[in-house]
């Protein structure tokens, strides 16, 4: 796979311990039009403001980013080794400061051991420090068990692009945004103002569908860049390249979205939560993310307890429209519910058989009008409670 006009490097600064790569560097060979989403925490990181503040230009050139240490809640300091970070970049790249953003994953509240981050910026530029979509996946795990990385190629009037992302998440993840970093590049030519547009879409319609434990962290970042290398006519809005982009950046955000799911901490179940029959996709969305966000429900799922009972007491909370009468729940093809009552017979037996296996999903018919919506969920272990009782040593 070729992306062309980008770069990727990562090294071993020991920004937690040592024995793995930890800084990494994302570098386009021009500077290249950018959209990025952050997170809806009222604290946040100081990698995110900085980033924030930057990524207004609609232009940038490089993204480093580093784990073990989120850099939040660290004060004036904080912003200052933001700043200290990405201008090494830029003057070891030869380009200017604001063109280049930063990302934090990790510890909450330790300051950046810069003086382990500052020898080893250098090594990022030498040829040993090289790597692909995978090593800089690996580079940003902090809790996750897999790299994430998806990849997609289309053309644009006859002009072949790629679009290529990497991702990190398996603990806090809760929409609007979800919790991670994402990074994703592609070398078409893509006009700012409608990549900005198309990216916060394909966030709604991915990252923003998934929940993992329903806490929203304070570094969440995902930001693409486009750096027309490709050598396409820019793909504007409403063209029919425009139509084909947008599908193909949904479907490779959703496949790292679908990847963070999978790697859950401590998640043994991989459940897609539908909701059909709502008087809107608003109302359906709703509900389904109060069934996918339900600590009885997720702790059913580990416990493979077809207990529908707890989905449509979610449902019920949920905010959305509903008649209970009407509501039909299924796991799988197995009917467990038909207007609002358990159907009896050995639907119990065969709800259970679904919920043995590692994948399986939740239907919820509310038999109201045509909205519709789908997220996905994880269930909640034992090995999700021992994860995070010990993260910080």
């Amino acid at each position: 796979m070729e992306i062309k006009g980008f770069a990727f490097s990562a090294v071993e600064a020991a920004i937690k311990k040592p024995g793995r790569l930890d800084l990494a560097l994302i570098m386009s060979e021009v500077p290249a039009a950018v959209a990025a989403v952050f997170t809806t925490n009222r604290v946040k990181a100081a990698p995110v403001l900085l980033s924030m503040e930057r990524v207004t230009n609609g232009v940038a050139r490089a993204m480093v980013v580093n784990s073990g240490n989120a850099n939040a809640c660290t004060g004036s300091q904080g912003m200052a080794d933001a700043r200290e970070t990405a201008r090494l970049v830029a003057e070891r790249a030869g380009v200017a400061e604001e063109l280049v953003l930063v990302a934090s994953t990790g510890v909450i509240g330790k300051p950046l051991p810069m003086e382990r981050i500052r020898p080893a910026v250098p090594g990022l530029f030498e040829t040993a420090a090289v790597t692909d979509l995978d090593g800089l996946a690996r580079s940003i795990m902090t809790t996750d068990t897999f790299p994430k990385v998806a990849s997609s190629t289309s053309e644009a009037e006859g002009v072949r692009y790629t679009i290529a992302g990497v991702a990190k998440g398996a603990g806090m993840i809760m929409p609007n945004m979800a919790t991670m970093l994402s990074f994703v590049v592609t070398d078409a030519a893509v006009d700012p103002a409608y990549l900005d547009m198309v990216f916060r879409n394909a966030v709604d319609s991915s990252f923003n569908i998934i929940s993992i434990d329903g806490d929203t962290s304070t570094n969440d970042t995902a930001l693409v860049m486009a750096n027309g290398m490709a050598a396409n006519p820019t793909i504007q809005a409403g063209t029919p390249e425009a139509d084909r982009f947008e599908k193909l950046l949904r479907e490779v955000l959703l496949s790292l979205a679908r990847q963070i799911v999978r790697d859950g901490e401590g998640a043994t179940k991989f459940v897609e939560i539908r909701v059909t029959g709502a008087l809107s996709d608003a109302d359906a969305k709703k509900a389904a993310m109060a069934i996918a966000n339900s600590l009885l429900v997720k702790t059913a799922f580990f416990g493979q307890d077809a207990n529908w009972g707890r989905i449509l007491a979610a449902v019920g909370y949920s905010g959305a429209e509903i008649d209970q009468d009407l509501v039909a729940l299924s796991f799988d093809n197995v009917l467990m519910v038909r207007n609002g009552v358990f159907v009896g017979g050995d639907a119990e037996a065969r709800g259970t058989e679904v919920l043995r296996k590692n994948e399986f999903s939740v239907t919820v018919d509310l038999a109201l009008a045509g909205g519709s919506a789908t997220v996905y969920t994880s269930d909640l272990s034992h090995d999700y409670v021992s994860i995070n009782a010990d993260y910080r040593t």
